[in-house]
């Protein structure tokens, strides 16, 4: 895990008359002389004479799932906020892009339903959720193998018994695996004794067989890491979060998450295309914090400030800002993947299934693939198909025609020429940091806080998924509530 970036400041308490009854929410007191977001309308002064900074009364930096999961949980409590977004749009790394009526969403992301953040905070209903098959078919031997989810899909997990996708011991010991996880809670996992995930798999007993043509193309697709050095507790609770939901796609495409959140904040609280280029916490006022925008124009903090951008973003924006404190380094190596597109007719379409397909081989650099509209048809139109390969790490040394030429010439050897090659590609996406590296030593409960009134959030200060950017987000706003609280006013 990379070095903490909370620097937590010790500070005493006031009074015993400053007690708060925890069964009661509590009202911050809006900021003097402000409103309670700024306008989306009025465009942001470019003077050259320094300006009166806006005020509000928080400052979020950052529209992905931690952002706006922390606006969430300060609108709940009627806390003035504004949240600044850097791009054209809310999600962060959860975006989609709409190419000649395909839905292309930026890099390999699915939705487990079984995210426990998430069933709190997300209309699974109105997400349109369109489920995967539970298991995957897995290519090794010159033909794809099935590895089945025995309680969802009994008959064909007693057909695969004998598949050499591992062995009859290794999938009861699938079975046993999920039986200890689920009588597990939440923080028990994140909290518990670690090791790799590669290393806990062997102590379970599994073989070399299931270990390299399941286990390492499956999780090495979701931690984009097939060596499988990611930690344990991340494992456990992924393994818990599938056993008790399912992988979907959201029918819009995967931004429609962060687009559900947003779309219940006031439309005023989101300020798009407002990159921040610094944090001030020295300012004239002890009891303010103001951001700076990339067009010069200064915004100041009534009750603090939550960064909610990804962590190498973090740690420019926040490194030799605060006095006597530093930052943590990115740990390396960050997490990279690339994604292809391709869109075929439905007549060229060899798998029907909404299923994930896997390289259970050593050879080539597809790790997983699927036909998106098998799972939700909207991601195409109509009598189109879109397929979409992904790769773990950048392959930043080959470019990006010949790259597509051996993801072709690969999957020409899975499902022929002839099929293959009446694909169109359409889109690469290069994602460099993709996930935050999470191998052991790791601290997936961090306090958000990196001093009264400058608060972090993402997924990398809790887990590399889409709850632990959920939590995160709360957290951090939920750290920032109680610290006003205890001021006296």
């Amino acid at each position: 895990m990379p070095p903490c970036l909370c620097l937590p400041a010790t500070h005493s308490l006031p009074s015993s008359n400053l007690l708060i009854s925890t069964r009661h929410r509590f009202r911050l007191p809006k900021p003097p002389n402000a409103s309670s977001q700024i306008s989306l309308n009025s465009p942001l002064s470019n003077q050259t004479s320094p300006p009166q900074p806006k005020t509000t009364g928080v400052i979020v930096i950052g529209g992905g799932l931690a952002g706006l999961a922390a606006a969430t949980r300060l609108q709940a409590d009627n806390v003035p906020f504004l949240l600044l977004e850097a791009s054209d749009a809310v999600g962060g790394r959860v975006r989609s892009d709409v190419v000649d009526g395909y839905i292309l969403d930026r890099g390999f992301q699915i939705f487990i339903t079984g995210y426990p953040e998430a069933r709190k905070i997300l209309d699974y209903d109105a997400l349109d959720l369109r489920k995967f098959y539970s298991g995957a078919q897995v290519y090794y031997g010159g033909r794809f193998n099935t590895v089945a989810d025995p309680l969802r899909h009994f008959s064909d997990s007693l057909q695969s018994l004998t598949n050499p996708i591992g062995t009859v011991v290794d999938k009861l010991l699938i079975g046993l695996t999920r039986l200890k996880v689920l009588t597990q809670g939440d923080d028990e996992i994140l909290n518990a004794e670690e090791v790799t995930t590669i290393d806990l798999l062997k102590k379970i007993g599994f073989s070399d067989a299931i270990l390299d043509r399941f286990f390492r193309p499956f999780f090495g697709g979701i931690f984009f890491d097939r060596e499988l050095e990611t930690t344990s507790r991340l494992f456990n609770f992924i393994f818990k979060c599938l056993a008790l939901g399912d992988n979907t796609l959201p029918a819009k495409g995967i931004a429609a998450i962060p687009e559900q959140l947003a779309a219940k904040l006031p439309s005023n609280s989101i300020l798009l295309n407002s990159p921040v280029v610094s944090v001030d916490s020295e300012s004239n006022s002890s009891s303010r914090i103001r951001v700076k925008l990339l067009n010069g124009e200064i915004l100041e903090s009534e009750f603090g400030i939550i960064v909610a951008v990804e962590e190498p973003e973090a740690v420019k924006l926040l490194a030799g800002k605060m006095a006597g404190e530093k930052t943590a380094e990115v740990r390396q190596p960050v997490r990279s993947t690339v994604c292809l597109y391709f869109s075929a007719d439905q007549d060229k379409v060899p798998v029907r299934d909404p299923v994930l397909l896997l390289n259970g081989t050593d050879k080539g650099i597809i790790n997983n693939m699927f036909f998106a509209t098998n799972v939700a048809p909207s991601y195409a139109p109509a009598g189109k198909a879109l397929v979409s390969v992904s790769l773990v790490g950048l392959y930043g040394d080959v470019a990006d025609e010949d790259l597509v030429d051996q993801v072709v010439k690969e999957l020409s050897g899975w499902f022929g020429q002839s099929v293959v090659g009446s694909w169109s590609y359409l889109r690469m996406y290069r994602i460099g940091f993709a996930q935050p590296n999470q191998c052991p030593p790791t601290n997936l409960t961090k306090n958000p806080k990196i001093k009264p009134g400058l608060y972090i959030c993402g997924d990398y200060v809790t887990s590399a998924t889409f709850d632990g950017a959920l939590v995160s987000g709360k957290k951090a706003a939920e750290a920032l509530l109680q610290d006003r609280a205890l001021v006296t006013v």
